[in-house]
């Protein structure tokens, strides 16, 4: 069907939402239902004693919470080659693989076609609601994607990250097709063995059809920021390319080489009008639009650990509009954008009713009892959240996860007719905290972004940052690690560093620091490389670069990246913020 689809029916696609979003717990308990049904004869659902049963309160009693430990060995067996019904009904031939980012060791999760199905719904509604109100015309995508390597299981089954296993689909490509949202590069250059050749390859490729690119794309704000940083060192030889009509030495894959003859052509004029275009740019302001004239804005997952990368990427941008992309994970989706006109740091996403059952666990403490025995609030349902709550995810998937634990923090901002809009806050298990102090990965960003103005008065930027518990000296302490763009005196960074300890609010925090129960923060700079160096470790490891995600917080088990943090630190600040 897709293949014959020439672009998309946006208002069909707009109706469509709008009437499962009107009565959602309905659609819920459809889904429910349908999930149950398809997935009866699984060993996991079997062994719960649902007994054929599909209804929510059946449901919520005989299946407890889970989290990806749980259900470890039942995925180990699918990986293995156990074709038995076990988390699904139809056995599961393909894997996804997480980045591994966020534990420091990529999970593994069952993938399949109903899977892939509820990621292009979000794609299309997401689509269908810019495409409103940013029309675009006929013409190419400039996508910043990867396809990381696929690899065989023991059992035989295809493993790949999500985002691989999504841009391998034939169905992707006619959908991106029908959304006139094709991407301007060949496979060759998506699925590439070296990210460094892929990259430089994309660029020759928006650069030969700048005039046709109507928006440019990557999975994370991260990897658009990297795209234009590495634009800024090879414009020249780029340059070169176009106007001699050969590609350049660096790209040594075959394929690579043989797919981009057919597009590389000798075009000296283009070559000098971007060499024009470049050279007369203020500190690479604005340059995207410069390049790319017919370029409506840029799309990407630019919200949570994102944001700290949306300052460049503005600079980068002009005025062009950044719209984030849709809510979701290797686990699946969640939400599309439906508010595309909002700035990242504002973005919502709309749960879709019909792609999974979801419920949501308060964050909220209720009764002193409560806090006291340490009980965990009652799951709620979709429709039962309330409005300026925050609440973690409990995912039910059509491949084979029941009621999932995803460990997100989200805020509901509102509803969109009678489903949820959500904001992502931050991830419940990435925690800076050694006694009574709790830190999320949104205190440590608002921390970061509060002393990065010291920075910026300097003219310099934070490139990137993390952070790590450092209980080795007694009292405990926080480290942030910091790559900065050029050279700062030693005083701005004993003030960023004071700053940092200073932004950190949490109740806890402060009274302990105050009584040296924590001991004073440090900020460690690291040379100028280091974050390529852990892009470079986690790409080593088979992550994609269009998944990566720079952990924000670096514990005692991620020993690799640490060794790489503490290698390369230039210079370190203690804190003298509490005397």
């Amino acid at each position: 069907m897709l293949e014959k689809m020439e672009t998309v029916d946006v208002d069909e696609l707009i109706e469509e939402f709008e009437t499962i979003t009107k009565d959602a717990e309905r659609i819920q308990r459809e889904t429910l239902r349908k999930i149950l049904e398809e997935n009866a004869s699984a060993e996991y659902l079997q062994n719960l004693g649902l007994n054929g049963r599909t209804d929510p309160e059946s449901f919520k009693s005989c299946v407890p919470l889970v989290t990806h430990e749980d259900l470890q060995p039942y995925i180990q067996r699918i990986i293995d080659g156990d074709i038995s019904p076990i988390l699904t009904g139809k056995p599961i031939t393909t894997i996804s693989r997480s980045s591994g980012t966020t534990q420091g060791k990529p999970k593994f999760l069952p993938f399949n076609d109903e899977l892939m199905e509820t990621t292009l719904q979000i794609f299309r509604t997401s689509y269908a609601f810019r495409n409103r109100e940013f029309p675009i015309g006929k013409g190419k995508a400039l996508q910043f994607i990867y396809g990381s390597k696929q690899s065989k299981t023991k059992g035989g089954l295809n493993a790949g990250t999500a985002t691989t296993n999504v841009y391998r689909s034939s169905t992707f490509k006619a959908e991106m097709k029908a959304m006139q949202s094709q991407c301007c590069s060949p496979d060759e250059v998506i699925f590439g063995p070296d990210f460094h050749q892929s990259l430089y390859c994309h660029l020759l490729c928006g650069l030969i059809f700048r005039e046709e690119i109507q928006l440019v794309f990557s999975t994370f704000a991260h990897s658009l920021v990297h795209a234009f940083r590495t634009f800024e060192l090879v414009w020249e030889e780029l340059c070169d390319d176009i106007r001699e009509g050969v590609l350049s030495s660096r790209i040594t894959v075959p394929s690579i080489r043989a797919a981009m003859s057919k597009i590389l052509k000798p075009n000296p004029e283009l070559a000098d009008l971007i060499h024009k275009k470049c050279s007369g740019l203020s500190n690479w302001y604005g340059l995207i639009p410069e390049l790319f004239p017919n370029a409506k804005y840029l799309s990407g997952i630019m919200t949570g650990s994102m944001e700290h990368y949306l300052k460049k990427l503005r600079h980068y941008a002009g005025d062009l509009p950044l719209m984030s992309a849709d809510y979701g994970s290797s686990e699946g989706w969640i939400g599309a954008n439906v508010n595309p006109s909002l700035p990242p740091e504002l973005a919502t996403f709309a749960v879709l009713p019909n792609i999974g059952y979801f419920e949501f666990i308060p964050q909220r403490l209720g009764n002193l009892e409560s806090q006291v025995l340490c009980i965990e609030p009652k799951p709620v349902g979709l429709t039962e959240v309330k409005v300026g709550e925050e609440y973690e995810i409990i995912v039910t998937n059509v491949a084979g996860l029941y009621r999932y634990r995803l460990g997100d923090v989200v805020k509901v901002m509102g509803f969109h007719n009678s489903t949820p809009e959500l904001k992502f806050i931050c991830r419940r298990n990435l925690l800076l905290t050694i006694n009574i102090d709790k830190n999320t990965e949104k205190d440590l960003q608002l921390s970061v972004d509060e002393a990065a103005q010291l920075l910026a008065e300097e003219k310099q930027e934070v490139v990137d940052f993390t952070s790590h518990v450092d209980l080795s000296t007694d009292p405990g302490h926080y480290v942030i690690f910091w790559e900065v763009s050029g050279e700062v005196n030693d005083e701005v960074l004993k003030e960023c560093c004071n700053c940092l300890d200073r932004s950190f609010v949490d109740a806890g925090y402060v009274s302990a620091r105050k009584v040296n129960a924590i001991g004073p923060l440090e900020l460690r700079v690291v040379l100028k490389g280091t974050f390529q160096q852990i892009l470079d470790h986690y790409l080593g490891l088979g992550a994609a670069l269009s998944q990566f995600k720079t952990p924000r917080c670096v514990g005692p088990t991620n020993k690799t990246v640490l060794q790489i943090l503490c290698n390369n630190i230039g210079k370190s600040y203690f804190s003298t913020a509490y005397g």
